[in-house]
């Protein structure tokens, strides 16, 4: 079984946000840059697979050099190879395209993807691959068994869960329940060590064209003051609410 593992190199939540060029671009300078949380779900569930299911397990992401660092943390967490294709990742459509292009040329039986970025948020990516390659897709997976060369799936709807069976290929977007976060494997020194010996491809990108463009960036307005109000205050309370607040 092959399986590719899309991975994003995304800024660390903890990390200060800053923008350049009029608010229009995102400043990397500073900023330390981490596997996707959702793709790392997705990896490891990958790593398991490679036993049970004599799994050859392919990183890929879209992105510059910068990307390697976390390609190298992937390959030490247990896959056996990773693809960079050397293009900066602008949007959802050209970033897919460029994985399909990937894909038209090597056969996966699963393709994993984080079901959104932690960045952008947009969730489009795993969808898009599977409507380009007419795969079977399966999007927010918190369980997934190969048997007989068939998946079955589960995945998290609107107050539970729902249960499907599909044939392969297949494309998921994976979340927290596909594996758990004390599940994440952490790379050791051998891991490490023999991550340096695994091959890190770099490929030439088809250059797509992107659909969107972002035109500006908003921080959060800052929290203004904090008014207390005692409990015996019930009256200033609702006064505050109705003519301050504006919300009665």
């Amino acid at each position: 079984m092959n399986i590719l593992v899309c991975i994003s190199n995304v800024p660390d939540t903890t990390s200060k946000i800053n923008f350049t060029d009029s608010d229009s671009k995102f400043d990397k300078n500073g900023v330390q840059f981490i596997i996707n949380p959702n793709d790392e779900f997705g990896l490891t569930k990958a790593v398991w697979m490679k036993d049970s299911n004599k799994a050859s397990v392919t990183v890929l992401t879209v992105g510059d050099s910068s990307a390697d660092t976390i390609l190298r943390k992937c390959l030490a967490i247990g896959a056996d190879k990773a693809i960079r294709i050397d293009c900066e990742a602008k949007d959802a459509y050209s970033v897919a395209k460029e994985i399909v292009a990937h894909c038209e040329s090597i056969k996966y039986d699963i393709i994993i993807c984080g079901r959104e970025s932690i960045d952008y948020n947009g969730g489009l990516v795993p969808g898009l691959i599977a409507g380009c390659l007419d795969y079977n897709f399966i999007t927010n997976c918190v369980s997934l068994e190969i048997e007989s060369g068939k998946a079955k799936c589960a995945r998290e709807i609107s107050g539970g869960t729902e249960f499907s069976e599909c044939d392969l290929p297949l494309v998921i977007g994976a979340q927290k329940g596909l594996v758990e976060e004390s599940d994440l494997i952490i790379p050791n020194m051998r891991g490490i060590m023999m991550a340096r010996q695994k091959p890190l491809d770099v490929i030439k990108a088809q250059n797509i064209n992107s659909r969107a463009i972002d035109k500006k960036f908003f921080k959060p307005e800052e929290k203004g003051e904090v008014k207390l109000v005692k409990p015996d205050e019930l009256d200033k309370l609702i006064d505050l609410l109705e003519n301050e607040a504006k919300v009665i």
